[in-house]
């Protein structure tokens, strides 16, 4: 993405400052010890057991002295990969670019060590300070014993990662200023979430917008498909300027609404054009799930297999359908929440109140009423653009519902199994039902790289219709009420919660629309559907 730094390493110009407990009195350039001396009690008897403070402390020592000192091949020594941490230490030195850095060493918690650097950073007459923390993990040596740090890329900086590099030089693409739909500029500070998402924008379309490289230290990420991350701009050149479909206002509510959970994610579309108007996950800046998350979504997906089952003419609305507290298939018994029943229900009821059993017992096992395995799947394709590509501009995964047989037919009905979706791709099913037709989503204009998007049929509209009802009543007299009690009308919504092996509590899911915006989030081991998940849909729809 940029030239490489054209400032060779300076010799002496590290320091190491002492701080934090134990580290009093380094002395930098005549204290390298060594970790033999404390790593083995004799020449055939490796140490072993739980590692000392006093080992921890002075294997830390001895690394972060010697790379201070600019003594990569020594600083190696004193991890348990030196093969590969020799030549990483080496160039995170001379590609940066770096002629002076003070390392400050904190508090070791057990077996971790956390420190600062403060670098200056040069480059032919400009020069910046770069200042980060990160943290090394001292472990034992399996053959030696010895104390050794545990070398990783993060070492060096917390972002870098095995096959990526810090680099310092001219930017091959001008840095790129990204603008809302209405023209609001998007900066990464204001709207975190948005930081990956914008790398990839500059890599992907900042060749094609007017601008001007600057000079700028950034993580290399070896790679053409990860893009590259600006750490430091030492001097600025002039952004280009490319104008996405996000919302500013809906997109700093999705910010503010998955900072109250750990791990959560939402995507929210505009039903009529396709345009995704905000993308936000919790932590920020990191993976973005909300686009690549690949999970399965829960009840949610009875949207989907409600309409194979309408499309089948298995059931309608007002059709009356079983809800049993619990039901068989090929040896696999499913329930439905604490096996709740509904006597002489519908489907619509059996929709709201999200019932587990009546989506399978309607349909019957395999081939009893001619569905096939692989019905549900031909449907999300056919009507929702499940499994097909998705170019929305940045990476994307493609839901995925795959063809199934035994228990696991009856398991995606409900959406578990073999079932993967992103939020995007669950906030697309609201939109596509509340439009009543699929149309992809998208964050940048078409016309930026005439890529293809995908198509689907539209709805039926006795089947957009039916759907549209039973969200409805979902979000005023269902499992989704009272996340949606505040949420203007038009609105529909569906609630899921997916149990993932391992995790005593379930995914939680909610999508739902109101008037022509579209929304669905997943907050891990967030419970039912409406408990958290919901809350976040609310609180996008809202600023919608």
């Amino acid at each position: 993405m940029r030239s490489g730094a054209k400032v060779a390493i300076v010799g002496s110009v590290f320091a190491v400052v002492a701080g934090g407990v134990g580290y009093g009195g380094w002395n930098l350039w005549n204290g390298v010890t060594g970790g033999d001396s404390t790593g083995t009690t004799s020449a055939n008897a490796p140490k072993t057991g739980p590692l000392t403070a006093e080992e921890t402390t002075a294997v830390a020592k001895d690394f972060l002295a010697a790379w201070a000192a600019g003594e990569s091949d020594q600083a190696a020594q004193y991890t348990n990969d030196p093969v590969t941490a020799g030549p990483a230490l080496t160039a995170f030195q001379g590609g940066a670019g770096i002629t002076r850095a003070v390392i400050t060493p904190g508090p070791p918690a057990g077996t971790k060590v956390p420190f600062t650097v403060r670098a200056t950073v040069s480059y032919e007459d400009v020069s910046k300070e770069l200042a980060y923390s990160s943290q090394l993990t001292v472990v034992r040596g399996l053959s030696t014993g010895r104390p050794l740090v545990k070398w990783a890329p993060t070492v060096l900086h917390p972002r870098l990662t095995a096959n990526a590099t810090l680099r310092t030089g001219t930017a091959k693409t001008a840095a790129l200023k990204a603008l809302d739909h209405e023209g609001v500029e998007l900066s990464p500070e204001k709207y975190p979430s948005l930081a990956p998402v914008l790398d990839t924008l500059r890599q992907r379309y900042g060749s094609q917008v007017d601008g001007t490289s600057g000079i700028e230290t950034w993580i290399d990420s070896g790679s053409e498909t990860v893009p590259d991350t600006t750490l430091l701009v030492l001097r600025k050149g002039k952004p280009g300027v490319l104008r996405t479909t996000i919302d500013a206002d809906v997109q700093a509510a999705a910010e503010k609404a998955v900072q109250a959970y750990g791990q959560a994610a939402v995507a929210a579309v505009e039903p009529s054009t396709g345009a995704i108007r905000a993308v936000a996950n919790s932590p920020a800046g990191g993976f973005n799930t909300a686009l690549q998350g690949a999970q399965a979504p829960g009840s949610t997906m009875k949207i989907v297999t409600a309409t194979m089952m309408m499309e089948h003419g298995l059931a309608m609305p007002d059709s009356k359908v079983e809800c049993p507290p619990s039901v068989p298939w090929d040896g696999r018994t499913f329930h439905n929440l604490d096996d709740f029943k509904i006597d002489d229900g519908t489907l619509s009821d059996a929709f709201r109140r999200s019932c587990n059993t009546a989506f399978i017992k309607a349909i019957g096992p395999l081939n009893e009423k001619g569905i096939e395995g692989t019905a549900l799947g031909d449907t999300a394709s056919r009507y929702f653009g499940i499994g097909k590509e998705w170019k929305i501009g940045v990476p994307s995964a493609d839901g995925s519902v795959p063809a199934s047989e035994s228990a696991e037919t009856a398991a995606s009905y409900i959406g578990q199994g073999k079932i993967t979706m992103s939020a995007l791709n669950v906030a697309s099913l609201s939109a596509t039902a509340k439009n009543g037709a699929f149309l992809q989503p998208y964050l940048v204009a078409r016309k930026l790289d005439d890529r293809p998007f995908a198509e689907a049929d539209p709805l039926p509209t006795r089947i957009a219709s039916g759907l549209r009802r039973m969200m409805r009543e979902t979000a005023v007299n269902g499992t989704a009420a009272q996340a949606m009690a505040g949420v203007p009308s038009p609105k529909g919504a569906k609630t899921g919660s997916a149990e993932v092996d391992g995790n005593a509590t379930s995914n939680s899911w909610f999508t739902g629309y109101s008037g022509d915006l579209a929304a669905a989030a997943v907050v891990q081991e967030g419970g039912h559907g409406g408990d958290s998940a919901g809350k976040v849909v609310a609180r996008v729809l809202k600023a919608g």
